[in-house]
């Protein structure tokens, strides 16, 4: 993937505009509020968007109705919610047991053809999908935004090939593409390279339980980067009926069965609660998120272990999940490949704190929204901070941050880590801050709460 340019980013990377009113994806974008006082929070946070789009691949596939309660409604589970209904399935709204938002009711069906998939943005609509499609009755179509033709898919396609299946995608490796399905699959072994996603693996063990002769994947390449994901894939397969067998290194076995009907809260989303925890600490406040999980499968779940390394007091109660700030952030050496989606927010506290770091084992997300890398080494470095680019990660060492405006190459956590900088940088304005919908549609309220309690929000 190029490393991101602002020449070819939407027009407000162009704007020097810093209203805290206008937050459109097309206005001149967010100006981010700065911390005079130390915050002191409780931030209620919904569903993880990994878990909510596992569950309802999952559920429709399933051989009987699921409920999904608390699920994350966000660019990316609407689409996979959508999608799901254009491939046959029933997903509809119940406000039943009592829930503030209302649960969702998924009915599966026989999956047909003839339907067209919009990806947007989403790396489990593009990937989790395919190997259902595949299994409808008829074409199925693939395309997304502009910057989602360019997010590797090659291996997920060739496994599916490999499997039994036909897709069309000129050679290209990547959206837009179609899949024929015939109604089955006939399944087996395959090998692919899952080094630059964790994704891949997973989309096929989602489906896998449905095809005639299960899946058995064997990873070969470089290690897979997110393996809590994988995780989180086989727990919730085994938590729907399935047979996993992951006993071995680079192994993926689950069996042909069925996939029983589901009845499941979804967590928090504990990667999107990071920058607010973050906060706590970089304002020697406190911040506590509810119903933080005792047992997790969430790769988001690091944060608590990389706060305290950085110089929060940090503490887990079956209240939730507190950090506080102790007035110091210290500078950090970390492997994050396990957890990847981090890095846009260690990396912000790090040009915060009072000494350098290192972040190791990243070299993978140069593939996700955008190239986040390069726009790290170039945001962090354009309001003052000295960052290296390495061969798998960032060197960075703080300086006195300026404000000025910080594009986010349509990158929903390059917002979030925007907006932690925005607390110590007056100034600060976030390109295109609507970019967030795609994991947490209210994180610019949420955020000027936090720090402006009582605030008119944008």
């Amino acid at each position: 993937m190029p490393s991101p340019d602002p020449s070819h980013v939407s027009s407000t990377a162009k704007s020097t505009g810093s209203s805290a009113a206008d937050t459109s994806a097309d206005g001149p974008g967010w100006a981010t509020p700065t911390a005079r006082r130390p915050v002191e929070a409780d931030v209620t946070l919904p569903g993880s968007k990994s878990l909510t789009n596992r569950f309802l691949v999952l559920a429709a596939l399933a051989n009987g109705p699921s409920l999904l309660r608390r699920p994350l409604r966000s660019r990316d589970t609407l689409l996979m919610a959508q999608a799901l209904r254009d491939l046959g399935a029933g997903v509809d709204d119940t406000t039943a047991h009592g829930s503030a938002t209302p649960d969702w009711v998924v009915t599966p069906a026989t999956l047909r053809g003839g339907a067209h998939i919009e990806c947007g943005l989403a790396g489990t609509v593009m990937r989790f999908l395919p190997p259902v499609a595949a299994l409808a009755n008829g074409l199925v179509t693939f395309d997304g935004d502009v910057q989602a033709r360019v997010r590797p898919m090659g291996p997920v396609l060739d496994a599916l090939r490999v499997l039994g299946a036909q897709v069309e995608d000129d050679g290209r490796g990547t959206l837009p593409f179609t899949v024929h399905g015939t109604g089955r699959m006939p399944g087996g072994s395959v090998t692919l390279d899952a080094s630059s996603s964790s994704q891949f693996i997973s989309a096929l063990l989602l489906a896998g339980p449905r095809y005639d002769g299960g899946v058995t994947i064997h990873h070969e390449g470089k290690p897979v980067p997110s393996e809590p994901h994988i995780e989180m894939t086989v727990e919730t397969l085994r938590d729907a009926g399935a047979i996993v067998d992951d006993g071995d290194a680079n192994t993926w076995r689950v069996e042909p069965s069925e996939i029983n009907g589901l009845d499941v809260q979804v967590e928090p989303d504990l990667s999107n609660a990071a920058p607010f925890l973050a906060a706590g600490l970089v304002t020697s406040g406190r911040v506590t998120v509810p119903g933080w999980p005792q047992h997790t499968t969430q790769a988001g779940d690091a944060i608590r272990d990389i706060l305290d390394i950085m110089g929060a007091d940090v503490s887990l109660s079956r209240e939730g999940l507190t950090v506080s700030g102790t007035g110091e952030i210290n500078g950090i050496d970390i492997d994050l490949h396990d957890a990847s989606e981090l890095t846009p927010v260690v990396a912000a506290l790090a040009a915060l704190a009072d000494s350098p770091s290192v972040i190791r084992g990243v070299a993978h997300i140069r593939g996700h929204e955008t190239d986040r890398l390069a726009a790290l080494a170039r945001e962090l470095g354009a309001r003052g901070a000295v960052v290296t680019e390495t061969e798998d990660g960032l060197r960075i060492t703080p300086r006195p941050l300026s404000g000025g405006l910080f594009h986010t190459y349509a990158d929903h956590r390059m917002v979030m880590a925007g907006a932690l900088l925005g607390l110590r940088a007056p100034g600060l304005v976030v390109e295109a801050p609507d970019t967030v919908a795609k994991t947490l549609p209210d994180f610019v309220g949420l955020w000027h709460e936090l720090v402006e309690p009582g605030s008119a929000t944008p």
